[in-house]
């Protein structure tokens, strides 16, 4: 608070997301916001996307889907592998901006390109259903596994869906148990059915294990 207070816009940055999370101080998510702004100010990345972080989903203010989007068109623009993200987000809903899957496609390559491994899933599905790109298993499985190693636990689901599909059980089931550990509360809720629904008995296991639930005899 006292770096903050005396200009730094790391500090800055910092305290507007221990106030946003509220660790270790008081939750105060306008106050965050404030922060956030005096840092984006300074050029501060991270804080520009933060700011556009909290316009999107009304965190100390009303929810601004256009200046939201400005934000993360800004962060992107400086080099911001998660404002590359997150603009691409919006795109390819048309939330705030029109869509465009075409240009979320390139952001996504971009902010992959920088190591983010979310932006790795999204353009492995990209290869995978064929949007905007010629469907291309091995493109997809490429950015899969590319995803799986940098951590993001939906490319780590679908890695192990894909060596699952290569009769690679007991490798898939090692990225599986990753996946699980690290997902949300709603990714569990709809993965889970589907892997007590699996053939193999051992991700049957892990499904129902997740989900608190037997399969039927």
């Amino acid at each position: 608070m006292r770096a903050a207070s005396l200009g730094d816009s790391d500090a800055q940055a910092t305290l507007g997301q221990l106030l946003l999370d509220g660790q270790g101080i008081a939750r105060d998510a306008r106050l965050a916001l404030t922060w956030f702004r005096i840092a984006a100010r300074q050029g501060h990345t991270m804080a520009i996307n933060m700011t556009g972080r909290c316009l999107e989903h009304g965190w100390g203010c009303e929810v601004d889907l256009p200046g939201a989007a400005f934000e993360y068109r800004k962060a992107g623009g400086l080099g911001l592998d998660w404002g590359l993200y997150n603009f691409a987000q919006l795109l390819t809903r048309g939330r705030g901006v029109e869509q465009d899957l075409a240009a979320a496609y390139g952001l996504f390559r971009q902010a992959a390109n920088l190591g983010h491994a979310k932006s790795m899933n999204l353009l492995g599905r990209f290869h995978h259903e064929g949007v905007v790109v010629a469907r291309d298993e091995a493109q997809a499985e490429h950015w899969y596994r590319l995803a799986a190693l940098g951590g993001d636990f939906r490319g780590q689901y679908n890695h192990a869906a894909v060596l699952v599909q290569r009769g690679r059980v007991e490798e898939a089931c090692g990225w599986l148990e990753k996946a699980l550990a690290s997902a949300t509360p709603g990714f569990l809720q709809a993965a889970g059915p589907v892997l007590v629904a699996s053939g193999h008995a051992a991700i049957r296991a892990m499904g129902e294990r997740y989900l608190g639930t037997r399969s039927p005899a």
